[in-house]
C-alpha cells in the first residue's frame, strides 16, 4: 500500500517523475539544541537519543521512517492546554502531520528511562514502546501501522532498518530489549482525562466567565458547538495589543477595556506555576454560549503594533518572573 501526503518538514515533494530521487537526496532534519531542551528541568537527552541522531546523521529522509529529530515542548504538541505539561514530557520527534512523539514523565514512572508516547494530530494518543531502546527497536521491525504509519520507512525510499537493527546490536546494552508493554499506566486515558480537565478548569474560570462577557457583542452567529469567534493578545512588559481575527485581524471596541482582566490572568498563571514565566501572546476563542477556551504561547517573540514586541520589556518580564535556563527563548536570553 502506496502512503501518500507524506513528506519532510518544510520540504516541498518533487513531481512523480522525480519523486524517488528528491526523497534520497534529502537527510534527516536534527536539531540537538532544540532536543536537549526539550528535556525537563534536570533531565539530560539520553546517550542513545543523542548516539541515534549521529547515526541517522545523513541518511535519507524516510530509510528508517518518515519524521525529524526536532524537540519541541507539549505547548505546541496536539494536546489542549499543554504548557502546564512542559516537565511532564520530552518531545523529540515530529511526525509530516504534526504528530509528536517523545518519552512521558507521568507520576510514577521511570525518569531514568521513561516509555515513549505519541501526541497524533488527530487525536491519536499511545504508549508506542516501553522505553527509548524499545521504540528503536520497533522502527527496525516495522511494527507501526495505522495512525503511526509515518514511523515506518517511506515505500519510495530504500530502507535503511537492517543497518539500524545491526547498530543496535552493537551498543555496549547488549541485545535489543523486548517491546512489551506490560503494566505501563494508559496515556491515553491521562490525555483524555487532562483535556475534560482542564477544559473544565476554564469553561469556570472567573476570569474566562467575566472576558466572554465583556465581549457578549462578538459572540458568533452559528449555533453549533464548534462555531467560535476568535481573538489574539499580545503582552510584553507595558506594551498590550489586543485583536480581533475577522477575515483578518483588528482592532475591537472592547481592547482597552479588557487588559486589566488579561494581566491579572497572566500573574495569576505565573503564581500558580511559576518556572513556566510569563506568557507573552494568547490566542482564545468565544464560544455562542460564552465559554472562553485559551491558548498561551511563552516563547514565540509577538508582535504589537505591527513591530515585534521591545526586548527591554520582555526581558523585564523575564527579570520579574525567572524561568529555568532551558526554557529561555534564544531571541529573549
Amino acid at each position: 500500500m502506496v502512503r501518500t501526503g507524506r513528506k519532510p518538514v518544510g520540504t516541498k515533494r518533487a513531481g512523480p517523475t522525480r519523486q524517488f530521487s528528491a526523497l534520497s537526496d534529502t537527510s534527516y532534519p536534527i536539531d540537538l539544541d532544540s532536543i536537549r531542551g526539550a528535556f525537563p528541568p534536570g533531565i539530560e537527552a539520553p546517550p542513545l537519543l543523542l548516539d541515534f541522531a549521529g547515526w541517522l546523521n545523513g541518511r535519507p529522509w524516510g530509510s528508517v521512517g518518515c519524521f525529524s529529530l526536532q524537540g519541541q515542548f507539549s505547548d505546541q504538541a496536539p494536546i489542549f492546554d499543554g504548557s502546564p505539561l512542559r516537565d511532564r514530557f520530552a518531545l523529540f520527534m515530529r511526525l509530516p502531520d504534526g504528530s509528536a512523539v517523545g518519552g512521558w514523565y507521568g507520576a510514577g514512572l521511570d525518569r531514568d528511562d521513561p516509555p515513549i508516547v505519541g501526541l497524533g494530530s488527530e487525536g491519536d494518543y499511545e504508549l508506542l514502546a516501553p522505553s527509548l531502546d524499545a521504540l528503536l527497536t520497533k522502527l527496525t521491525s516495522l511494527q507501526f501501522d495505522k495512525a503511526w504509519h509515518d514511523l515506518r520507512p517511506h515505500d519510495e525510499v530504500e530502507p535503511q532498518t537492517v543497518e539500524l537493527a545491526q547498530w543496535l546490536a552493537r551498543r555496549p546494552a547488549g541485545d535489543p530489549v523486548a517491546c512489551e508493554d506490560g503494566e505501563l499506566p494508559d496515556f491515553r486515558g491521562f490525555v483524555e482525562k487532562w483535556s475534560r480537565d482542564r477544559e473544565e478548569y476554564w469553561a469556570n474560570h472567573r476570569l474566562m466567565a467575566e472576558l466572554g462577557w465583556r465581549l457578549a457583542a462578538h459572540l458568533p452567529k452559528g449555533k453549533k458547538p464548534w462555531d467560535k469567534t476568535q481573538f489574539e493578545v499580545a503582552i510584553s512588559g507595558k506594551q498590550y495589543e489586543a485583536r480581533v481575527l475577522s477575515h483578518r485581524p483588528q482592532p475591537f471596541e472592547e481592547a482597552a477595556s479588557i487588559e486589566s482582566l488579561l494581566r491579572d490572568l497572566r500573574e495569576e498563571m505565573r503564581k500558580a506555576q511559576p518556572e513556566l514565566g510569563l506568557w507573552y501572546a494568547m490566542k482564545f476563542g468565544l464560544y455562542a454560549d460564552g465559554r472562553v477556551m485559551p491558548n498561551f504561547e511563552y516563547d514565540v517573540r509577538p508582535t504589537i503594533n505591527g513591530e515585534p514586541a521591545l526586548l527591554a520589556e520582555a526581558q523585564a518580564d523575564l527579570a520579574r518572573a525567572p524561568r529555568p535556563e532551558r526554557w529561555v527563548p534564544k531571541w529573549l536570553a
